[in-house]
């Protein structure tokens, strides 16, 4: 189901469907204890697999998911960026999310902000989505500095009702921006959209 998901590009990067070799880059980032270091565990086969199914429904029924990122000068897939359904019981609940996981090899290297900048231009214009939101646990720093260099605004803390009372990922933040703020911004590589 690779070919039903758009194929959206950057510079330095291609968004894509998520073929065997792509499936294997992410059971193998999904595993990795400091990629998941924000998330309560990390994620084994099945669980992956459960996931890229969901994500392959998403493309066919809404005509958005989670992107398989490649970076052009490694042609190996280093990770996703993409739109989620928001849960329920959080600020935004049945809005959408913007999302990204990379693996180690991708980090700092501003992959994150360059393929989800495509996304939401992808999401703001042929999707016609009117908001859209990111959350992350207080803790995830480098997470949060990405939501600020696409021009979203810290909208609200919370504590995320799938976490125990007690567990340390708890305490969230959401960011937020909309159509209107995203066409109106100067983007993360300078330039102002037309």
């Amino acid at each position: 189901m690779a070919d039903a998901v758009p194929g959206l590009a950057t510079e330095r990067l291609r968004l894509g469907g998520w073929g065997p070799a792509e499936r294997e880059a992410l059971v193998a980032l999904n595993a990795d204890p400091e990629v998941m270091r924000y998330f309560p565990s990390t994620q084994d086969r099945t669980r992956t697999e459960g996931l890229l199914d969901r994500v392959e429904r998403s493309f066919a029924e809404r005509g958005w998911g989670l992107w398989a990122v490649t970076p052009n000068e490694t042609g190996a897939c280093t990770g996703f960026v993409g739109l989620l359904a928001m849960p329920e019981g959080v600020p935004g609940a049945g809005g959408v999310e913007v999302g990204w996981r990379l693996a180690r090899s991708g980090w700092g290297r501003g992959y994150a902000t360059e393929a989800a900048t495509a996304v939401l231009d992808h999401a703001f214009g042929p999707l016609g989505l009117s908001e859209v939101w990111s959350m992350t646990t207080v803790t995830n720093t480098p997470s949060q500095a990405v939501m600020g260099r696409l021009g979203m605004r810290r909208h609200a803390s919370f504590e995320h009702p799938a976490l125990e009372p007690d567990h340390p990922l708890r305490p969230h933040v959401v960011f937020r921006t909309t159509a209107d703020a995203w066409r109106g911004r100067v983007r993360p590589d300078g330039k102002v959209p037309a």
